[in-house]
């Protein structure tokens, strides 16, 4: 199977807020898909956010948008290379503004930590052991 593109897209209130917010956990913007409204995120080589004022969200959709401060719309989880980085990132969400979503959570095999950024949305940084995983799938 061919290699996909993902791009999830979310509405904010305060899209210089939410730039600085993401800045300050390492992530860049594609400068092409960026003006006034909307900016596009780059999590990864495959994986992009456009995050967009709620009135450009809007032209989106035909449903209403979802309050994420009131409602979960979704979990978005990003990996991480180490039980520290999941750390480093879940600490510097807090220190930007986030607020924790859930306790920390550590599966044997997987270490979990979720906030929620100035929007309300749902985040999660995830590490995996993938040698424990398959030892404890063998065992």
């Amino acid at each position: 199977m061919a290699s996909r593109m993902m791009f999830v897209n979310l509405a904010v209130e305060d899209l210089p807020r939410s730039v600085e917010f993401f800045t300050g956990l390492g992530f860049t913007f594609d400068p092409r898909f960026t003006d006034d409204s909307a900016t596009c995120m780059i999590v990864g080589e495959q994986a992009f956010v456009m995050l967009m004022v709620r009135d450009r969200f809007a032209d989106f959709t035909s449903r209403p948008t979802s309050d994420a401060t009131a409602a979960t719309e979704g979990i978005y989880a990003v990996s991480a290379t180490s039980r520290e980085e999941v750390d480093q990132l879940a600490d510097a969400a807090l220190a930007g503004g986030a607020t924790p979503a859930k306790p920390p959570m550590y599966m044997g095999f997987m270490y979990v930590r979720s906030f929620h950024d100035p929007d309300g949305h749902h985040w999660e940084v995830a590490w995996m052991d993938t040698e424990a995983m398959a030892a404890e799938a063998e065992g």
